[in-house]
């Protein structure tokens, strides 16, 4: 309203008229001061939020450290030690010869049976024998009956039982029992100790490298799983065989980047199927996710060369620690992340492992465009759902 016109009003309605344009300038100016307070209390809250996070994330990894220290410090006293010299193979052919009940014998002293050792395992154990080369008879060890068969024709030709073949034979000559014994790796860190035991690959795990925590496969992590069964320390159950018996139907995780009931819900696995042999042996080739955060069929269209070296992306991925720069898929580019992440990564850590142990927490733009404070200020759940925001971001598809 111009002067003007005011100047015709008269003076009492004038005079309200100013002090309503009085009272209303106050009360925005009252307003920008509430939404500056309540932006800079969502701040700091955001702030704390943040600074918690990152606590959690290092009490989560030193609980790890702590649990695999100490699991391997007390391996000693779970290990069996145990000798096959010159002498006792000699015996072992001579009970072979006995046919099932001497190989029942040599079985029972292996320790690979998974049983009590009472006269009832030495039966069964004798059962086993007599079937010879039958891919259904699956003895209780860790041993895969069938594969082996399977990868080792002159086995199945030879009507032999694969356990017995395997301690006999095949174990000296560098046959693998299981599809998830690394055998390679393992032979290279224990063959000294294994020659001088006179103990296959299979043997040594289950006696000695296995109750001290010995690496298995490069998609189980011990100290990451040891956190999920603490039951373990108390049963002295090795993690590896714990996990393929019952810890993969509960839904624990063999490793921070394959998430079993995740991974589950993709393949329509059932309780007792093997997630992770699944993964590696059909649903990495399907393209199926072990993470929402790595994609095995991005990775081979980004780096060809990994399956022309005959190694499984999320394998690769992990053995790499991050010393390529290889990213995990399109939701986290690796060098401009640890570019943004600085001195904080953490050592001998491929980027989506540092990302989900504390990274997600320090770095503002982890991926091109993907504000994780704006993120987190708006998804403040993800702090209860125990998610990151570039997981919760991939998991549900849509950048919201």
């Amino acid at each position: 309203m111009t002067a003007r016109a005011l100047n015709s009003w008269p003076q009492s309605i004038v005079d309200k008229i100013e002090t309503l344009s009085a009272r209303q300038d106050a009360l925005r100016a009252e307003t920008q001061l509430a939404q500056t307070r309540e932006a800079l209390t969502r701040s700091r809250l955001g702030e704390a939020l943040i600074v918690a996070l990152v606590a959690r994330a290092k009490a989560e990894a030193e609980a790890r450290s702590v649990a695999g220290r100490a699991y391997r410090a007390t391996g000693l006293a779970r290990a069996t030690p145990d000798r096959r010299n010159r002498l006792r193979r000699l015996v072992e052919r001579l009970q072979d010869r006995r046919g099932p009940k001497g190989q029942a014998t040599i079985l029972a002293a292996s320790g690979l049976w998974a049983g009590a050792g009472g006269a009832s395992d030495l039966a069964d154990m004798e059962a086993y024998a007599a079937r010879g080369a039958d891919p259904a008879a699956q003895p209780p060890a860790f041993f895969d009956q069938a594969w082996y068969l399977d990868r080792y024709p002159d086995v199945a030709a030879s009507g032999q039982s694969p356990l017995v073949h395997y301690l006999l034979r095949g174990g000296l000559e560098g046959r693998v029992p299981h599809p998830l014994f690394d055998h390679g790796p393992y032979l290279g860190q224990h063959a000294p100790e294994m020659g001088a035991l006179g103990l296959t690959a299979l043997e040594h795990f289950i006696r000695l490298g296995g109750p001290r925590g010995a690496a298995i496969h490069p998609l189980f992590q011990l100290d990451h799983y040891l956190i999920q069964a603490p039951e373990l320390f108390e049963t002295g159950e090795i993690p590896f065989l714990h996990y393929l018996r019952e810890g993969a139907a509960r839904g624990l995780n063999p490793h921070p980047l394959f998430l079993t009931d995740y991974y589950c819900a993709q393949a329509g696995l059932e309780p007792g199927d093997e997630p992770l042999l699944h993964y590696l042996t059909q649903g990495s080739a399907a393209g199926l996710r072990p993470h929402p955060l790595f994609d095995p069929a991005w990775y081979r269209d980004a780096y060809p060369d990994v399956p022309a070296a005959g190694l499984d992306p999320l394998v690769h991925f992990v053995l790499d620690r991050g010393e390529g720069g290889f990213s995990p898929g399109p939701w986290l580019d690796a060098r401009t992340y640890f570019a943004r992440r600085g001195s904080d990564r953490l050592p001998g850590l491929d980027a989506l492992s540092d990302y989900l142990q504390g990274g997600a927490w320090t770095v503002g733009e982890p991926s091109p465009g993907f504000q994780a404070a704006a993120y987190l200020a708006a998804h403040p759940e993800l702090a209860t759902e125990g998610l990151t925001p570039l997981e919760r971001w991939a998991r549900l598809g849509v950048a919201s």
